[in-house]
């Protein structure tokens, strides 16, 4: 096994950095202009090369021979590439921009053919590395960016790997947008390195995650990446708070975000783990949970990671529906994907939960007794209301984590801000007329407290919901865990993380339960990611079984 550097950076150094290594180049490139002794002679040209090629006055084709100019002259001194030198640095800094210049140029005329390019001192033959185990596939990605262009205000530590080659954030963006692709496009870490042989050259678009170490230039060596600006490539929008509340009081606004999101292009060989919101929240919540767990080299090397979208002013049941659509979705298309884990965080966990348990016409009956059985006498089982009442557990999924979750409601959802919270919610008339004509026939005090009230999401939580107490009276049908907050009380069993009481939290049989000192939003907590982390290591170990054969994916 080879021991790899990784860095673990706050982000509020990021801008100190950032402004370090730009002051070493700058001080590298003034002293070659002066003819200072920075570096070998080697260097000093290669950083020369590297200053013209930066040239938006010049042709790209100049521009690039300059770049692989200042790579081939540096790609001798790399040695382990473990040491930051200024060798290691040119070539790193010439293999990223020259992916960035080759794919944006004149709309990617210079990209993925064999190309010659001569500048003033050498000549180039360039061809792209195909798709391999550790490679990606040259015409995967539309874009590439510099890490220090992408906005981390949603995380808190950079996560970087130091080592060879140029560290990117590959995005594929196309249009119509691909199945399961985020609106702004599918991100990943990419590394670029470049391979000489007098002057043949090789660029390879790298994948670190999937293989941390590679040959470059006959050597085995780490290759730098940066992890957090991948993931930092989803920041949140400007008006995100609004966006927010309007989700959860209109949420038909919203009904075509509805979706399961892929955080990386998908891999066959990753197991998916996807992350479920709460009430009032998006899928950004996870980010800086998502950066940290993936600190982790193992982790990130054997786990993708997807989230769930919703607007979460809609009652539970149907949100919960629709996550079961969309992980059918996933099956249909990718019939042969891991297993999944699942992590839900509040009303997520409850959707989480939904997808692992049994409901049957029977458990219905038995709550709410004549009402419900001439509500399922009277629509087809394909119809919206059968299909969100009635529900088989998901033999896909293997592992499921509850965070703060209201197994049992919340009494906070019968609080007079949370009646005034739930009147606001509007939802759309499609779905508000389905359940009239659906619901006709039962008491829809036993849901909302009102009789005229339909169901949303604030009423889904009361502890006085029915549904609530049907999910709860089902086996759970695959290992699951719970991390519960206490706002650092210890007061156990009754405490409370300030919105979900520990007797609604509490499930037993649980694997394991891990009590946090936080408040409900303790899903990016210390104590929670660690949790996290050891959940994930630990079923690595039940899922190494052997397989079948997984097809690869499009890409």
């Amino acid at each position: 096994m080879h021991m790899l550097i990784a860095r673990r950076v706050p982000v509020k150094d990021l801008a100190w950095l950032s402004f370090a290594a730009v002051g070493t180049s700058l001080a590298l490139l003034t002293s070659c202009a002066t003819s200072q002794p920075v570096g070998s002679p080697r260097d000093i040209t290669a950083a020369t090369s590297l200053k013209e090629a930066r040239s938006s006055q010049l042709p790209p084709e100049k521009r690039a021979a300059d770049y692989l100019l200042a790579a081939a002259l540096t790609a001798p001194e790399l040695e382990s590439g473990r040491e930051e030198t200024p060798a290691r640095n040119i070539y790193n800094t010439a293999a990223a921009e020259l992916t960035i210049l080759l794919r944006s140029a004149d709309g990617g005329r210079l990209w993925n053919h064999p190309f010659t390019f001569a500048g003033d001192k050498a000549t180039y033959h360039l061809q792209l590395a195909p798709a391999g185990y550790g490679i990606w596939a040259p015409d995967y990605f539309t874009a590439f960016k510099p890490p220090a262009e992408v906005e981390r205000k949603a995380v808190k530590n950079l996560n970087t790997q130091s080592g060879v080659g140029g560290a990117l954030v590959g995005v594929r963006a196309v249009t119509p947008r691909e199945n399961f692709a985020p609106f702004k496009g599918i991100a990943a870490p990419v590394t670029a390195t470049l391979d000489f042989q007098g002057s043949e050259a090789i660029l390879a678009l790298r994948r670190p995650a999937k293989e941390p170490m590679a040959k470059v230039e006959g050597k085995l060596r780490p290759l730098a990446a940066d992890y957090t600006a991948a993931i930092s490539y989803y920041h949140p929008p400007s008006n995100f708070l609004a966006k927010k509340l309007m989700a959860t009081f209109q949420p038909g606004r919203y009904e075509d975000k509805i979706g399961l999101y892929f955080l990386q292009p998908y891999d066959p060989d990753r197991i998916p783990v996807v992350f479920v919101h709460g009430l009032a929240s998006s899928p950004f919540m996870w980010s800086q949970t998502i950066n940290e767990i993936q600190a982790d080299p193992q982790l990130r090397e054997r786990y993708q990671f997807w989230v769930f979208a919703y607007p979460t002013g809609y009652p539970p049941l149907y949100s919960a529906l629709r996550l079961r659509e969309e992980l059918a979705k996933v099956d249909k298309l990718y019939p042969n994907h891991r297993g999944y884990v699942l992590v839900g965080h509040s009303m997520g966990g409850n959707l989480v939960h939904m997808q692992v348990v049994t409901v049957t016409p029977a458990m219905w009956e038995r709550s709410m007794g004549q009402p419900a059985k001439e509500v399922l006498a009277g629509v087809t089982h394909d119809s919206l209301i059968y299909r969100s009442l009635i529900f088989q557990a998901n033999s896909r999924i293997n592992r499921v984590v509850f965070v703060c979750t209201p197994h049992r409601g919340s009494e906070t959802a019968l609080s007079g801000l949370a009646r005034f919270g739930r009147s606001l919610i509007a939802l759309p008339l499609a779905l508000t007329s389905t359940m009239r004509q659906s619901l006709v026939d039962v008491d829809l005090t036993q849901f909302t407290g009102s009789a005229r009230r339909l169901p949303n999401s604030v009423s889904g939580l009361s502890p006085n919901n029915p549904s609530l107490k049907i999910v709860n009276s089902a086996t759970i049908s695959t290992p699951y865990h719970s991390i519960i907050g206490d706002r650092g009380r210890g007061d156990s069993p009754n405490s409370t993380d300030g919105v979900v009481p520990y007797w609604s939290s509490h499930l037993a049989g649980a694997k394991s339960e891990l009590i946090v000192p936080g408040p409900h939003g303790s899903e990016s907590l210390l104590q929670t990611v660690a949790e996290l982390q050891r959940i994930l290591r630990l079923h690595l170990g039940a899922s190494d079984a052997p397989r079948a054969d997984v097809a690869q994916a499009s890409y």
